[in-house]
């Protein structure tokens, strides 16, 4: 495999700044050595990445169950739980040396806050033309919804809710309701999130006010009272996927009144599996590249809810998760 001569002749204390999460609420950017590229990796200077709220908030304030920190491992992920921690997901980043196959490329990778990286050349996707490097930030998130779908088993004509307009449950809906015949409703206590759901041209209701039965209901909020909500509106053998992760928090299921009377079926959605029914032909990557095509949509911006420069994330970030406001929030690099 030929390679690129891009950046040939680094010196070996070259250096890279990362952001780390210290401890419960505090994080701060270190300096971390880059060493020269091996034959097998890629040089990555990050152009932006996401910060993906939910579960980074999870990890910044300590509460990754024992039980799940294997399972909770990013792919490049610095550290050990609970801290400190190098954690993130959402980089999207220009090849500046590596296989010729690459080199100059814009790409993704399942990568921490970062401003410049060495990473398996294999680890790396590039971007589809036409998808700005902006918005490939949000490829992680609707690589989750995608799989969330797969999981809920929506068939056309379906009546679906999914409660929780964040990034993911959004992305959820807006699969859903591209889905032919679905009648695909969001549902979302904030009532300014209707303002997002018209932007994608998706049905919204607040928390309270939904009335009628659903086939399928899905649970993107991170709120127990939600899953309750979906446990009263389904209908007869309905099937609930609860995508939403509570880390260490305890949840309350009401099984009592009609769930078993109506046969009902309640399923999780995890990203890190690709559904058994898909598992024969879908691999990691090629769902990855499907979720990057699914991006193509410009009307899909509208989940990029804020803009922090890296220089500026050490101090903004606690805020940035605290903001009930935040969608996805980019990082940009210099």
């Amino acid at each position: 495999m030929g390679l690129s001569t891009a950046g040939a002749g680094r010196e070996c204390n070259d250096t890279a700044r990362a952001l780390w999460f210290e401890a419960p609420g505090r994080c701060a950017v270190r300096e971390e050595p880059l060493p020269p590229t091996q034959g097998h990796e890629a040089r990555v200077k990050a152009l932006f990445s996401g910060i993906s709220r939910g579960t980074e908030s999870t990890v910044f304030k300590g509460l990754v169950p024992d039980s799940e920190r294997e399972r909770m491992r990013g792919p490049h992920m610095g550290g050990e739980f609970p801290f400190p921690v190098k954690y993130g997901y959402a980089l999207v980043g220009l090849v500046e040396e590596g296989p010729e196959t690459l080199a100059g490329k814009t790409v993704f990778a399942l990568y921490p806050h970062q401003d410049r990286l060495n990473i398996d050349a294999a680890m790396v996707t590039p971007l589809p033309p036409g998808l700005p490097a902006e918005r490939a930030v949000l490829t992680a998130n609707m690589e989750t919804a995608l799989n969330i779908v797969w999981d809920a088993l929506i068939q056309p004509g379906d009546r679906v809710a999914v409660f929780g307009a964040g990034v993911v449950g959004t992305l959820t809906a807006y699969l859903s309701s591209r889905i032919a015949g679905t009648e695909t409703l969001l549902i979302d206590r904030d009532p300014e999130r209707a303002a997002l759901a018209s932007a994608l041209g998706l049905d919204f209701a607040p928390g309270d006010g939904v009335a009628g039965e659903f086939d399928v209901l899905i649970n993107a909020s991170g709120a127990p009272a939600a899953l309750a909500q979906a446990i009263a509106l389904a209908g007869i053998e309905a099937r609930i996927v609860e995508a939403s992760w509570y880390g260490e928090r305890r949840v309350t299921v009401p099984l009592g009144g009609a769930f078993h009377s109506r046969r009902l079926s309640i399923v999780s959605s995890q990203v890190g599996s690709v559904p058994p029914h898909r598992r024969a032909r879908w691999t990691f990557k090629r769902r990855l590249e499907k979720a990057m095509d699914l991006l193509q949509d410009a009307r899909l911006d509208a989940l990029i809810s804020g803009e922090t420069a890296f220089d500026d994330l050490q101090a903004a970030y606690p805020r940035i998760l605290d903001a009930t406001d935040t969608l996805c929030h980019r990082v940009r690099y210099t």
